[in-house]
């Protein structure tokens, strides 16, 4: 192996994928593996993560699944701790959880206090909490990568004539929870930096998920590349920025949207 494709592969090294049977965490899970990493699905569905695992087993050997419930605050860091003793090593973390409650989308108009305070309890404090907590266990290394999933919506305000009659929301705590895991991401990275540890959030643009045909062309309208995001464009970058070929990136707001937020 030369110089460069050992800068980009991730043998040897211990992953970790937290909400790992999502839309965007299983396939960052099927990148890490391929590119070398003994890669642990985080999530809280046992049933269908131990499912996964004995489909992949034969393909991925180095596949493991935990049960993790990235809301339960009480419990995050004695897990986190029990993980780092267990599999050695916390070479790379990725936070894709996306909780939620069910009146999630609800038009900013009518939406309820507490579903606000919720849905930032769920996902902006689950993450912060993660984030620190694994920050503090890779200090023990003196070494790390993680990497946060932010979104567009987390640095640029949304456009809500995008969204009129496409049967698509953009859920208005999610701009608080975007734009506050970016800022906390920041703080860790300057915090931790000394320890040889990178913190950096990855913001995607739209991912199609078959939505409605006049959403999609909408969104495609605003974007130079002229298309959504697929899950696997995000997982490359998962990749890039758990490798050491991005040993030189912390702090940053890594932009994967196409060219959204360009305009």
């Amino acid at each position: 192996m030369n110089e460069y494709q050992q800068l980009f592969s991730l043998k040897g090294k211990t992953a970790f994928v937290c909400g790992g049977l999502g839309l965007i965490g299983l396939e960052a899970v099927k990148a890490l593996l391929e590119t070398g990493a003994k890669t642990i699905i985080l999530d809280n569905n046992k049933n269908k993560g131990e499912a996964r695992i004995r489909n992949w087993k034969n393909v991925y050997p180095d596949v493991f699944f935990e049960y993790f419930d990235a809301t339960d605050g009480e419990s995050i860091e004695k897990i986190i701790q029990l993980l780092q003793k267990k599999y050695k090593k916390i070479d790379i973390w990725v936070n894709t959880a996306y909780p939620r409650t069910s009146d999630w989308s609800t038009d900013v108009r009518n939406m309820t206090l507490d579903s606000w305070k919720k849905n930032i309890d769920m996902h902006l404090v689950s993450y912060s909490w993660i984030t620190r907590e694994v920050c503090l266990c890779m200090t023990k290394q003196q070494s790390g990568s993680i990497v946060n999933i932010g979104s567009i919506y987390g640095v640029v305000g949304n456009d809500p004539e995008l969204y009129t009659n496409t049967g698509v929301t953009a859920p208005p705590a999610y701009a608080a929870i975007k734009g506050g895991i970016v800022n906390m991401t920041r703080y860790m990275a300057s915090f931790f930096g000394k320890y040889n540890i990178r913190v950096n959030t990855l913001c995607p643009g739209g991912v199609y998920a078959h939505q409605k045909k006049q959403f999609v062309k909408k969104y495609i309208a605003k974007i130079p590349l002229a298309r959504m995001a697929v899950p696997k464009d995000i997982a490359s970058a998962i990749v890039f920025l758990g490798s050491d070929a991005s040993s030189y990136i912390t702090g940053t707001t890594f932009m994967v949207d196409g060219g959204y937020t360009c305009r």
